[in-house]
């Protein structure tokens, strides 16, 4: 019956495309290619009345088989995308983007900017929503690819240092006409809310090259403080960078990293933030100093950071010389004193770190003499090696963990 038909075409149809993943997550392209061919004849065969053709499906499964079949090649990519395009005008722009990409992965720069512009330039039925965000998105990636051929251009340029008038003048007239064409498509994309730090990254440095600071410090500033914009880390990151280079004052610069700190407390930028309030003159600053590093150092992939565990033991140990401040120490040790000695001060990670990193080791040694006084295993384990080695400087480690181990008996009071 019809009822009967339309039943076992879809469990058929669900089992084909069940066995075509099962092929592409054991990479055997071959299998998935040949599962795929089966799939959209069985398709083609099918004549109910209520039967639509997957196109997503089968567009992100040949995609993604095409890819990595051995025997694919770029001409076959092509015609399989272009007939995608013409079957799914809903997804049209979508495809262009995708193949864009893939000609882009494969070095062909020129292609994948014909392409855009093709997509560009097509129309179908009235503008919806989905399709101006799609053709937003069309036109900020080929003002990436005219802020590739400017900086391509600028180099030339760079590089000649004037030494032919003519062909210069030329280059650079190539170079001002990528720049317009660039700039007008990325500051409109940057306008819409999102998460854009590409397109951001190239806007800024076409304003940062022609002089326009204050329009490059203007967008920056929307991209990381405007309420309208998600949450993004490296909008913090860009504008730190562009005040740094801009030479800005210290007040600013730490500004822009704690605020990046109290979203990513394990960035890589917390040592520089740490090393800035570190000399900084006033006590808050150099109180959260220290409370940046015991964060960063709360990261399994900081563990090992011979940079982190130097600033560690550095601040650790001034203030323990100069006997004041120990409230501050105190202060972030209660919420680690469970958890930190087994996760960074083990007789087993003492071993490791010495045999592999003697200045990690030597680091981490002071701090946990400090922390867990001179019975500490990561310290007794150090300093012993240390001393067998006769290394001077693991001698001086070992008595002024020995003469300040009262500093630990008030830590753990």
């Amino acid at each position: 019956s019809s009822h009967e038909y339309k039943l076992n075409f879809k469990k058929s149809k669900e089992a084909c495309l069940s066995y075509i993943q099962d092929a592409m997550l054991q990479k055997q392209w071959k299998r998935a290619a040949e599962l795929l061919t089966f799939y959209i004849e069985s398709l083609e065969k099918d004549f109910s009345m209520e039967y639509m053709c997957p196109l997503e499906i089968i567009w992100r499964i040949g995609t993604e088989i095409l890819c990595h079949h051995s025997q694919s090649s770029m001409k076959e990519f092509n015609s399989f995308i272009e007939h995608m395009k013409t079957l799914g005008v809903k997804r049209y722009l979508k495809v262009c983007l995708e193949h864009a990409f893939h000609l882009l992965c494969n070095g062909l720069i020129d292609e994948a900017y014909q392409n855009l512009s093709l997509a560009e330039s097509w129309r179908f039925g009235e503008q919806t929503v989905i399709q101006d965000k799609e053709m937003k998105l069309i036109q900020a990636y080929r003002g990436v690819l005219d802020y590739y051929s400017w900086s391509k251009q600028k180099n030339i340029l760079l590089e000649h240092g004037g030494q032919d008038g003519l062909e210069d003048l030329s280059v650079e007239q190539e170079m001002h006409s990528s720049f317009r064409k660039a700039a007008m498509n990325l500051k409109e994309i940057i306008k819409t809310p999102g998460v854009w730090d590409l397109f951001v990254k190239c806007y800024v440095d076409l304003l940062e090259f022609y002089g326009d600071h204050n329009e490059a410090r203007q967008v920056l500033n929307d991209y990381a403080y405007n309420s309208k914009f998600p949450a993004n880390p490296n909008a913090h990151v860009y504008l730190y960078q562009f005040l740094k280079r801009q030479g800005e004052s210290k007040k600013l610069l730490l500004s822009a990293l704690k605020i990046l700190h109290d979203i990513v407390p394990s960035h890589e930028l917390m040592i520089d933030f740490n090393i800035m309030l570190q000399k900084s003159k006033k006590r808050k600053n150099r109180q959260l100093g220290l409370a940046v590093i015991f964060a960063v150092l709360d990261y399994a992939g900081w563990k090992e950071n011979v940079k982190a565990w130097s600033c560690l033991a550095r601040q650790v140990k001034q203030i323990v010389i100069s006997e004041g401040h120990l409230d501050w120490i105190k202060q972030e040790w209660n919420p680690r004193k469970d958890w930190w000695p087994a996760f960074h001060f083990s007789r087993y990670l003492a071993k490791r770190n010495w045999q592999e990193n003697e200045s990690l080791s030597y680091e981490k040694a002071l701090v946990a003499g400090i922390l867990l006084g001179k019975d500490c295993e990561y310290f007794k384990y150090v300093s012993h090696r240390g001393c067998k080695a006769q290394e001077k400087r693991f001698r001086i480690l070992k008595k002024f963990v020995n003469k300040h181990n009262s500093t630990y008996l008030r830590l753990s009071d």
